[in-house]
């Protein structure tokens, strides 16, 4: 089970908000001028990832959540991401070039492919995204955030 922890932002009807930040590939390395994966990280968003997640417990503003998904429905989103528009890509290349015999026509083909895969990912993710085991779920809710007082001790 993957695991990450979020910051309630709002609860309404049985429905949280929740608050995720963007974390960085790593931190612990040494040699972050020359990663390639710090460079994409500085690509990306800056932002932190907002979604809604049904829970009947209500949720306090502030509080944390640690939400879990299954790493069989993390590693499906991912082959069905990247290996529906590489399919696409050589399916039509290989056939354009067959049907055409140029190089152009490969790489159009190539062209019109990934962005078919792109297109046929997108639609079988919208059909199937919302299966429950491709869901979070709630594994932990800390305390909220004026349940623990300390007060310094008087002498």
């Amino acid at each position: 089970m993957m695991r990450e922890w979020a910051t309630v932002v709002a609860w309404q009807d049985g429905i949280a908000t929740l608050h995720s930040e963007v974390k960085t590939s790593c931190n612990s390395c040494s040699a972050r001028k020359g990663c390639g994966s710090a460079m994409l990280n500085k690509l990306g968003p800056k932002d932190a990832h907002v979604m809604q997640i049904a829970c009947e417990k209500p949720l306090q503003p502030g509080q944390r959540i640690e939400l879990g998904i299954r790493e069989s429905s993390l590693l499906g989103s991912a082959l069905l991401v990247y290996m529906t528009p590489l399919l696409g890509l050589f399916m039509l290349a290989g056939l354009f070039q067959m049907l055409f015999h140029t190089d152009l026509a490969a790489a159009c083909g190539a062209l019109l492919g990934g962005i078919g895969g792109f297109i046929v990912a997108k639609g079988i993710s919208l059909r199937f995204g919302d299966r429950e085991a491709f869901q979070p779920v709630i594994l932990n809710v800390m305390l909220p955030p004026d349940a623990l007082r300390v007060e310094p001790e008087t002498r």
